[in-house]
């Protein structure tokens, strides 16, 4: 008897979803949440002062045959003639082997807001162009399947639509901060766009996202003072009855940054990173502790890095958010 691949049950969930006239889905995420900053929350673009780029890999569950792999890179700085900061942000995403595939591109612009000595608001928007793509070929259907052979027969299923969508689609958000602590909201896909690849209706759903944290010092007197924090935090995010809360702190000491996330009675996730005046580069894993086990799904590996570029002329009298690096 041919043993049945895990991602039979990834396909038979699928079909249930295409066979119906509505289909909702939830958006890729990343557990190094500010590692690319302007992915979380648009307003963030530009609060690091000088121009700045992001790189960040995600590999969710690589010992199912249907994983899910994104990719995203974004270019973000602050610019004192428009008050704030201005960016580009570009997302690929491939779940089940690239039966499903999205591509997005936008532009992203935040506006800079000091409210008193000590208090700072960053407003900001992300306009963005998203491209879908399904391979039918891709799919496996019931009358596809002999009781003892498994997959030998030819479906008589036929493609429904052309299995594309490109659509426009808009996001905003705030970030409010201090020297040491800062908090925030987004709303992505305001505007709830079409996002079916075949006959019938998808409306994508609004992703709401808040999140705050804290920069504190650990030992006021000491050689230690001036470079070590523990910076706690918290990140909840909803979209169409998913919620998803992750818990965590990040400890660093000079250049080398470690953090812990618990998120959603799903996973917890470990952080590594290194940070230098040029350059960041980060690694987190996912350990299952759902019912899906670590050992069926191998977890979740993700890699970012970022390049800080210098500043041509340092902005003057700029206030820089104290978010943590991953």
């Amino acid at each position: 008897m041919k043993i049945v691949k895990p991602i039979l049950a990834l396909q038979f969930c699928f079909i249930a979803l295409v066979m119906s006239n509505i289909t909702l889905a939830q958006d890729p995420t990343f557990t190094q949440f500010y590692a690319n900053p302007t992915y979380l929350n648009p307003a963030l673009a530009g609060s690091s002062g000088c121009p700045r780029v992001s790189l960040n890999y995600r590999n969710e569950w690589p010992q199912l045959t249907g994983n899910y792999v994104t990719y995203a890179a974004a270019y973000d700085t602050y610019a004192k003639n428009i008050s704030g900061g201005f960016g580009l942000l570009a997302m690929h995403d491939q779940q089940g082997e690239g039966t499903i595939q999205t591509s997005m591109i936008g532009g992203i612009y935040s506006y800079n807001l000091k409210v008193n000595r000590k208090f700072s608001l960053m407003f900001g928007a992300r306009a963005a162009y998203f491209q879908k793509f399904l391979d039918w070929d891709k799919l496996t259907f019931g009358d596809m399947i002999d009781p003892r052979r498994g997959f030998i027969y030819q479906t008589g299923d036929v493609p429904r639509g052309n299995g594309r969508r490109g659509f426009f689609d808009v996001s905003a958000g705030f970030v409010g901060f201090t020297k040491n602590f800062y908090f925030g909201g987004a709303v992505h896909h305001l505007n709830r766009p079409d996002e079916s690849m075949i006959l019938g209706e998808s409306r994508l759903p609004m992703r709401f996202t808040g999140h705050a944290g804290a920069n504190i010092k650990v030992g006021q007197r000491g050689r230690y003072s001036s470079s070590t924090y523990i910076s706690p935090n918290i990140i909840y995010q909803y979209q169409n009855g998913f919620q998803e809360l992750n818990i965590g702190a990040y400890l660093k000491y000079e250049n080398f940054t470690l953090g812990a996330w618990y998120r959603n009675r799903d996973a917890f996730v470990m952080t590594v990173g290194i940070n230098t005046d040029k350059f960041k580069i980060g690694y987190s894993y996912d350990l299952t502790v759902s019912q899906l086990g670590n050992g069926t799904s191998g977890g979740s590996h993700e890699v970012s890095m970022g390049i800080n570029l210098k500043c041509k002329k340092k902005p003057k009298n700029f206030r820089k958010t104290s978010c943590p690096s991953f």
